[in-house]
């Protein structure tokens, strides 16, 4: 029989299984409908367990005042040792009970008596820990007689106000709450009964009708992905019949427009680090760097610096020409190092009496390829930042180190430094590539088109001692410069 009914089975068209499958529904359904009523009665139990929580602490405010006034006088007057006294597990059943509450209201203000009663309960347990140690100590009675006066009974009393409270609006509640539950309860029977029929009735119709409908919907999404996958991301998927397939026609639309969300992206960011690219350009090109520097070549020819003059006058034109470089994004690093001793060469003249600079760079590195502008930026910083803060003559050290997969473009400054603070957010906004102010835009705009030209294992490192140094390090792969 069972060979015979899987035979029929996966002989069957999609449209029978889907008519089976309704059938085969009805089996469910009525364990549902089963577990809901269970859980409607098992509910209305565990709603008559509360009440009977309620009761305990009406109990509670009733009794707890009386007994254990009753057992710390006792215990002051001598009628019970400290050993004896049973006020730690009359506070250790208070909690208990309060504890039980919490897991039991839901009411918000009730919630909050049952955290006054906790803190009550904790002096409580201070104020009786007091008294014992009173006791031990002896010849303490009218001290003990006072706090039992002004501060237990009083306790106690503010104890039994609130759970008073509590268990006052806990069964004003309940008993609203109940009557609108067996009403709801009335209602859920009747309304299962009444869907069970209904279902039944609607099932043995949709057996028959949602088949018909249910491959038009596939078929339509079945033709949007196909124009997808020959590229045309202007379509979209208009399939209302279905829950299912319209969430899938939902999803294939926020996937198309993902694609070209993404190819926007795309653009921008090809756009953004042109932007930024031509911005760091301008950065270098800047007015003021140059009217000082025509102020320095006028002054040095009032002064009849001829040589000088020639000399700075070279040197400017050397920083342009690198900066512009034909339009190319890349230096090698000797163009990048000529480019940089043009520029300390033009300060120098303006801070002769605080900048020295040294370049100790292999040769071995001059034919390999580096952004143009990289190393400029990062010694402007030490300059700016560092040395020109620093009272006295400073120092700027460009170095190059060559190592087995990379190598290394040091710029080291020995200025002021930058505080512990500044250097942590300096180093996580390079990590996580967050611009983290103006004064280190540089650095930030060197890291990203490292990041951007050789991938995420190459960039800048920044480390520094506040009042010491500065020290910058650029990692970049041994890639040589095209011709």
């Amino acid at each position: 029989m069972w060979k015979g009914w899987k035979q029929f089975y996966n002989r069957s068209g999609l449209a029978t299984k889907i008519r089976l499958s309704y059938l085969i529904l009805l089996v469910p359904v009525s364990l549902i409908l089963f577990y809901s009523l269970f859980n409607l009665w098992y509910s209305n139990q565990r709603y008559e367990d509360m009440i009977n929580s309620t009761l305990v602490a009406s109990e509670f405010s009733l009794d707890f005042k009386k007994d254990f006034d009753y057992e710390i006088y006792l215990l002051i007057v001598g009628n019970k040792s400290v050993d004896e006294s049973k006020t730690g597990e009359m506070l250790a059943k208070a909690n208990g009970i309060v504890d039980g509450l919490e897991d039991i209201t839901e009411s918000k203000n009730n919630q909050k008596r049952l955290d006054n009663i906790k803190k009550y309960l904790t002096n409580l347990d201070t104020y009786t820990k007091r008294i014992k140690r009173n006791i031990e100590e002896g010849n303490l009675y009218q001290q003990n007689l006072e706090i039992w006066e002004n501060d237990v009974q009083i306790v106690t009393t503010l104890v039994r106000d609130e759970i008073s409270q509590y268990t006052y609006y806990e069964v004003r509640a309940m008993q609203q709450t109940r009557e609108d539950y067996q009403r709801f309860f009335k209602n859920m029977i009747r309304f299962c009964v009444i869907s069970f029929i209904i279902i039944l009735g609607v099932d043995l119709f949709l057996s028959y009708y949602i088949p018909r409908s249910i491959t038009k919907p596939f078929r339509e999404l079945n033709e949007v992905t196909k124009q997808v996958a020959q590229g045309n991301l202007s379509v979209r998927s208009n399939v209302q019949t279905g829950e299912e397939a319209a969430m899938l026609s939902d999803s294939m639309n926020i996937m198309i427009d993902k694609i070209n969300e993404l190819l926007e992206q795309v653009k921008t960011e090809q756009i953004r680090l042109r932007k930024a690219e031509f911005e760091l350009l301008q950065a270098q090109i800047n007015p003021h760097f140059l009217y000082n520097t025509l102020d320095a070549i006028i002054w040095l020819a009032e002064a009849g610096e001829q040589k000088r003059v020639v000399s700075m006058v070279r040197n400017l034109s050397d920083f342009f020409r690198t900066s512009l470089n034909r339009g190319k994004d890349k230096n090698s690093i000797k163009e990048e190092l000529l480019h940089v001793r043009s520029y300390l060469e033009i300060q120098k003249v303006r801070y002769q009496d605080i900048l020295s600079y040294e370049i100790d760079v292999p040769e071995e590195l001059n034919r390999y390829s580096i952004p143009k502008i990289t190393i400029q930026p990062l010694v402007e910083n030490a300059l700016y930042h560092g040395i020109k803060n620093k009272r006295g003559m400073g120092h700027i050290l460009i170095q190059g180190i060559m190592k087995e997969d990379c190598y290394e473009i040091i710029v080291k400054d020995d200025g002021i430094g930058i505080s512990r603070d500044r250097l942590i957010q300096v180093q996580n906004g390079i990590k996580n590539k967050v611009l983290t102010g103006k004064d280190f835009f540089g650095l930030y705009n060197v890291n990203e088109r490292i990041r951007l030209n050789f991938g995420e294992g190459y960039g800048i490192q920044i480390n520094s001692i506040a009042g010491e140094e500065t020290t910058v390090k650029i990692i970049l792969p041994y890639v040589v410069m095209e011709q």
